[in-house]
């Protein structure tokens, strides 16, 4: 399943003291979180950003949950930055990006030359749906490895 990192400015205002900083990240890592962030000494206070890793069944991440259980942790109202996404390279990662385009197919990973290969299989209704350069740009980027789109 591909990972998102969401990225959660937990304090906009700067009003969060040190000690709430690190008491919050303590909160949302005994939650089962994976927290990533910053030591608060070396952040400026408006900036007190961190990255939650989640998993993402393709549909994109549950964002107002993980925004409500920072609220709960840190007690100052968060705001929602930048969402982006881990890719191992492997064929969970190209379905992973075929769901965020809204379109499913089937994906196959060979060997070619010693170099990784992902053939993936579209209907022709589906190749339909979304610009297949977008898609094929998106699946290269994600999978780091040649991509051939084919219809099924």
């Amino acid at each position: 399943m591909p990972a998102a990192v969401i990225r959660v400015v937990v304090d906009p205002s700067g009003r969060l003291k040190d000690d709430d900083y690190r008491n919050g990240l303590h909160h949302l890592r005994s939650k089962g979180l994976d927290v990533v962030a910053t030591p608060s000494i070396s952040v400026d206070p408006h900036r007190h950003e961190i990255e939650l890793i989640v998993d993402d069944d393709g549909r994109g991440p549950a964002t107002d949950e993980y925004l409500a259980e920072c609220l709960t942790a840190f007690g100052v109202k968060p705001a929602l930055g930048v969402i982006t996404y881990i890719s191992r390279g492997t064929e969970n990662d190209a379905r992973g990006v075929l769901a965020r385009f809204g379109v499913s197919g089937t994906v196959v990973r060979t060997i070619e030359s010693d170099e990784e290969v992902f053939t993936v299989s579209l209907s022709q209704e589906t190749r339909g749906q979304v610009a297949e350069s977008r898609l094929h740009t998106a699946l290269e980027a994600a999978l780091n490895a040649e991509v051939r789109i084919i219809s099924a």
